[in-house]
């Protein structure tokens, strides 16, 4: 069903690529994907092998390393990720993510520093904004940079980091102005090798995604040079973290929307094969209407989330659309996927079987990129 859709986006040129990802990631990172997950992060030369097949930094100009390409060249990545069933490799934080806070804040020369060592995968990027006591309500955080000549002094916690135990770089969310609330926050880029007072805590155990590696982060006087600011200005880290959301919104819209088609297609698969009470699942009534509503439901995801991507590729995509897309994609892919398991019966409960592990790793999905209730309220804020 879903094979006989092309979304609309699509061009030859991203055919071809979606081939050779297809191709990449089934040579390099499938047959590893297993022993990643126990040991709870990616090897880090998988970001070097990245790096030289083109996969990072693709939607970033050629001019700084990257594949020159737009959002649809990270919705492809994005789609095969979740289709090859690789859920721990952070590309989406890296190259989806800061690389484009980088490019669109930074200096020339933070983007000369920065961006080419990224797209071959020198150096992992991270953002850091969600602290023990502070998710969602980004006004509220209390880590500090305050500024001391021609450095800056980091003081705080963070928690929750994706690539957190591999960052290089990470782009922190701090208040360089205390008194001032939302308008005190500015992003400072921490580079760790050899940072005096940073400090990592342990990699946490996951419910899901468990070879994606997510860390506590600790900044106990961290001298930051001043030059390391990302912006002309301090005080302008909301505004540019509000402007940036939107894109990861729709990067975790479109990984729910390719999860749940693979969902259902191996549960289409399975219905047809198993057998009860003498005939196939697929047979029974309650089954052929269950899964007629769930791909009916993947349907309008595929093509609301399409049309997000195509605006947002345009510079059209505006806040309360894309909080629509991530709340809602994320909140079906954890019904459909749910419902999908239960035509397993006691199969779909062994991790052995992929239906159980996409269903451990979706759950995060109502969660980070701001929770679902939180989008809600932005919605409503435009009602």
């Amino acid at each position: 069903m879903f094979e006989a859709y092309e979304s609309p986006w699509m061009d030859e040129e991203l055919n071809i690529m979606r081939d050779a990802v297809r191709k990449f990631l089934a040579k390099e990172f499938v047959p590893h994907a297993d022993r990643w997950e126990k040991q709870g992060i990616v090897d880090r030369d998988a970001w070097t092998i990245a790096g030289e097949a083109g996969i990072l930094c693709a939607s970033i100009p050629e001019e700084y390393g990257g594949g020159g390409g737009n959002f649809k060249h990270e919705m492809v990545l994005v789609e095969e990720m979740c289709h090859a069933g690789v859920s721990g490799f952070g590309n989406s934080v890296h190259s989806g993510i800061v690389a484009h806070y980088i490019h669109g804040y930074g200096s020339e020369e933070q983007r000369q520093r920065w961006l080419p060592k990224m797209a071959r995968g020198e150096i992992v990027a991270a953002i850091a904004m969600t602290e023990p006591g502070t998710g969602s309500d980004l006004q509220s955080i209390a880590t500090t940079a305050i500024k001391h000549g021609d450095h800056y002094v980091l003081n705080g916690q963070k928690t929750f980091i994706t690539n957190g135990m591999s960052a290089d770089l990470i782009c922190v969310v701090a208040k360089t102005d205390p008194a001032a609330g939302g308008k005190g926050i500015s992003l400072i880029m921490v580079e760790t090798p050899g940072c005096e007072g940073f400090s990592r805590g342990r990699n946490l155990e996951k419910l899901g995604q468990k070879s994606q590696d997510t860390s506590e982060l600790f900044f106990d006087n961290v001298k930051v040079p001043a030059e390391n600011l990302l912006g002309a200005a301090e005080g302008r880290g909301f505004i540019q973290l509000m402007e940036q959301l939107p894109q990861e919104r729709v990067i975790i819209a479109a990984g729910a929307c390719a999860t749940m088609e693979k969902a259902l297609k191996l549960t289409a698969d399975y219905v047809k094969e198993r057998k009860a009470f003498g005939k196939r699942i697929l047979d029974f009534q309650n089954t052929q209407f269950k899964l007629a509503e769930r791909f009916t439901e993947a349907k309008i995801a595929r093509i609301f989330v399409d049309d997000c991507a195509m605006k947002l590729a345009e510079g059209k995509l505006d806040d309360t659309t894309a909080a629509m897309a991530k709340w809602w994609t994320t909140q079906k892919q954890c019904e459909i996927i749910d419902e999908c398991l239960q035509f397993f019966g006691g199969y779909g409960y062994m991790m052995e079987y992929p239906i159980a592990k996409m269903y451990a790793d979706s759950r995060i999905g109502k969660i980070y990129g701001g929770s679902n209730e939180i989008m809600k309220l932005l919605i409503a804020r435009d009602i």
